[in-house]
């Protein structure tokens, strides 16, 4: 009997730690635990080490990371008739263990239909380029639309990723060559702006090379005049200081010849000569008509008066007025002298003004004519007509 007793008593001991283990549980950090007691809700366990009553209490855990639902491809017929296939992911957290365990039996395919209906749904009231375009509009409103319908099942729909839009392939091919020709479409118009651009620069530096040219030819004819001017300007100076110097000379010298006969006291001989001296070089030469005095008896008379008048004048005067007038004359020389020098100076340095503008201009010209050559030619433009007026 006693080995039978101590059997039995090793049993019991057996099934009663195993009664006690099963009653140990365990919920992780990132689950909670729904506890039952004889098939009804009791509460809900956060995590740590918990003790049930076994075969009388129960409790399932949820996981409340945030998990992921990879929803099947399916075809969709958008508004504009286009098949497409369409398929996406769901990334949702649980809230309430409670619901999740009681409202819903299996989430998973649940949540996955729901998300195919309403696939069709969105992407069916769109046309294919605006499907394809709009994938962040697709991607909020299912995602609100999922949350709204979850939120009793205990889920918050975080979001909502569309992952591919496949057109059919014949579709595919028209927007490969739609593609194509919009791309080519670009590459001419920018080539064609390229080469307006290009067009209408290489006619604004013509443009502004044949304006530089004329100006130029312009200004250097302008250059040329004013240097002809001025040298023009200056030989009429030059000119007339020769005539001007002339005429003083000529003047000086009548008047020399004027003094010298008053103070030399000539004689009716000496005038009767030079009077006859005169009449000979007129008479000499080439010429065709030849002067004669006359009446010889008026030609001596006349050079008789003119001897007494000159012999009255002088014979009257004493020796200090002849000394005053030989003073005057010679102080008058001096004054017209001293006259022809100063103007002599003021047109010297006129001249030297001139020959430094003419030097100046001749050097501007020069300039313009050398910086003429580098400027660009247009061919195609006539040249300036030439400025008259010089």
């Amino acid at each position: 009997m006693e080995p039978v007793l101590l059997a039995v008593l090793v049993v019991l001991a057996i099934l009663l730690f195993i009664y006690v283990v099963s009653g140990v549980r365990i919920v992780r950090p990132f689950q909670r635990g729904v506890k039952e007691q004889l098939g009804k809700y009791q509460e809900t366990l956060d995590p740590g080490l918990r003790l049930i009553i076994p075969f009388i209490q129960t409790i399932k855990t949820v996981d409340m990371r945030e998990q992921v639902v990879d929803v099947p491809p399916q075809e969709v017929i958008t508004s504009d008739n286009v098949v497409v296939s369409v398929d996406a992911v769901i990334y949702y957290e649980p809230t309430d263990p409670q619901r999740l365990v009681y409202n819903v039996a299996n989430f998973l395919l649940a949540v996955t239909k729901l998300a195919q209906t309403n696939l069709r749904n969105v992407i069916g009231d769109m046309q294919l380029d605006d499907a394809l375009t709009s994938r962040e509009k697709i991607n909020v409103d299912l995602r609100e639309i999922l949350d709204d319908a979850t939120d009793k099942w205990g889920v918050r729909v975080v979001r909502v990723e569309i992952q591919r839009i496949d057109p059919p392939p014949d579709v595919m091919a028209s927007m490969h060559e739609q593609m194509k020709a919009e791309r080519t479409r670009r590459a001419v118009v920018l080539e064609a702006d390229g080469r307006r651009a290009a067009a209408v620069t290489t006619a604004e530096g013509e443009k502004a090379s044949a304006i530089l040219t004329a100006e130029a030819f312009k200004q250097r004819q302008i250059l040329q005049a004013q240097g002809e001017a001025e040298a023009t300007r200056a030989r009429a100076d030059a000119e007339r200081y020769r005539q001007l110097t002339v005429a003083d000379g000529e003047a000086e010298a009548i008047r020399e010849i004027y003094g010298a006969i008053h103070e030399g006291d000539p004689s009716t001989d000496l005038l009767a000569v030079k009077y006859f001296e005169a009449l000979e070089k007129m008479a000499d030469g080439q010429a065709t008509k030849i002067f004669m005095p006359a009446e010889l008896t008026g030609l001596a008379g006349s050079v008789s008066a003119i001897g007494e008048m000159i012999s009255g004048v002088t014979s009257e005067d004493s020796d200090e007025e002849r000394r005053a007038r030989a003073e005057r004359a010679a102080a008058s020389r001096g004054e017209r002298a001293e006259r022809r020098e100063a103007h002599r100076a003021e047109i010297a340095a006129k001249s030297a003004e001139r020959e430094e503008q003419q030097a100046a201009v001749v050097a501007e010209a020069e300039r313009l004519a050398d910086e003429l050559p580098s400027m660009p030619e247009s061919p195609d433009l006539p040249p300036p007509p030439e400025l008259g007026g010089r």
